[in-house]
């Protein structure tokens, strides 16, 4: 990979981290309007909705931005986001009023899984040859 190429790489990493780092930090803030949402939709866990899942993200958003495992970010950003998808958004059992809203939350998190197994597929795949990382990935698809 060329130095442009992974600047490039860099930057997008950076831009789609800072994403789920704000969203972490949002969980950790709000805790109690979190878990009050949490409840709501009946989540079994409500207590999960504040800091630990605040932190989960926030650590996966420091993972894939820094490329420190950046594949294992990865697979956190999908492990919060499917649960989130089906459990939060699920658009089919909104009532008339919300489900233009929880549709497009649904569909976006669906994006960002298919984002995040390209990134897993970048970080495991490239080797030696992704720049711009702090470490090396674990799991190695080459």
């Amino acid at each position: 990979m060329s130095d442009t190429a992974g600047l490039i790489l860099l930057a997008g990493r950076i831009v789609f981290a800072f994403f789920f780092a704000m969203a972490g930090y949002r969980h950790v803030v709000g805790g109690a309007q979190m878990t009050d949402y949490a409840r709501g939709v009946r989540f079994p866990l409500p207590a999960l909705a504040p800091w630990p899942v605040g932190i989960w993200l926030m650590a996966a958003a420091v993972s894939v931005g820094a490329g420190i495992w950046g594949e294992i970010g990865a697979l956190m950003l999908i492990a919060f986001l499917l649960p989130a998808a089906v459990w939060f958004h699920a658009f089919w059992k909104a009532p008339e009023d919300q489900v233009q809203m929880q549709t497009q939350l649904f569909f976006r998190n669906i994006t960002f899984i298919g984002a995040c197994i390209i990134l897993f597929a970048v970080f495991a795949g490239a080797g030696d040859g992704l720049r711009y990382t702090v470490t090396q990935a674990l799991i190695d698809l080459t």
